[in-house]
């Protein structure tokens, strides 16, 4: 072994140790459909600013202020799923719960060709119902944004460059929702699919600034839900903007919206000694 591989291999098993796992120490029994995201620190938000605002645009929030500061966020590890839950997931959890169907249903069923496809018009309170029906939980902002960046700082899930053919962005002549996983290319740093695109997806938080932060806006504070991924429909001004894996939305967590979805986490267990 190569003087640089074995400071390489030095470097990997201290991090693990500084994790809570050590390389004895046998992982978590996997979790169908999800993927573990291991304890450790990364980079959540950005200090980006915006060189020329657009004019004559009405905006909700102008470009980047609520990413900034950027700061260090140690997560213990977790389980997310590997895929927006689709359709058909949430059928099953409609039928034996007797839950309110979305909206566009039709009688109680999800349209035919869409079994695949992410659920969508699903208030916040129903998402936090299905991941706790299914012996999950919403993820937390920060929990979502690393499993959508890594600890690399990366700008998307797949890397730097913004690229459409990446994910179900509505930039190309694709339109409307894709079956999940349908974009091997534009997977996270983890194996995570769709973390940008197809859905937006709700997270536990409310949406507030973030620690250090001076903004001020009069969407923050018990209002609104923070939503992340951007939906489908980019069509607006500067549209890939909305998929950076920084980037973040909110909603009213009562309105079920046609653009959102979502995904669950789960806490994993401590490594045995």
């Amino acid at each position: 072994m190569t003087r640089g591989a074995v400071a390489i291999l030095a470097i990997v098993l201290l991090g693990l140790s500084g994790m809570g796992w050590s390389a004895a120490a046998p992982a978590p029994a996997p979790e169908p459909g999800m993927v573990l995201i291991l304890a450790g620190a990364f980079t959540m938000g950005s200090d980006k600013k915006d060189p020329k605002p657009p004019k004559g645009f009405v905006m909700l929030k102008p470009r980047f202020v609520d990413e900034r500061p950027a700061h260090r966020v140690l997560l213990p590890s977790f389980w997310i799923d590997a895929y927006e839950t689709t359709n058909a997931q949430y059928q099953t959890f409609v039928d034996q719960t007797k839950r309110t169907p979305p909206p566009f249903w039709k009688n109680g069923r999800s349209l035919e060709g869409t079994a695949d496809q992410p659920v969508a018009q699903v208030i916040w309170d129903d998402a936090v119902s299905y991941c706790r029906w299914a012996g999950k939980r919403l993820p937390t902002e920060a929990e979502w944004e690393k499993a959508a960046r890594g600890t690399d700082e990366r700008e998307f899930p797949w890397g730097n460059e913004f690229d459409a053919a990446k994910a179900n962005t509505g930039l190309t002549e694709r339109r409307g929702l894709t079956p999940v996983g349908s974009f091997q290319a534009g997977k996270s740093p983890y194996g995570v699919y769709d973390m940008v695109g197809n859905v937006w997806e709700w997270v536990e938080d409310w949406y507030q600034a973030y620690p250090g932060s001076a903004d001020t806006s009069d969407y923050y504070g018990e209002k609104m839900k923070v939503i992340r991924g951007g939906g489908w429909e980019g069509s607006h001004y500067d549209a890939s903007h909305q998929y950076r894996a920084a980037y973040r939305f909110f909603a009213p967590p009562t309105l079920p919206l046609g653009d959102v979805g979502f995904r669950c986490a789960k806490d994993a267990p401590p490594a045995k000694p």
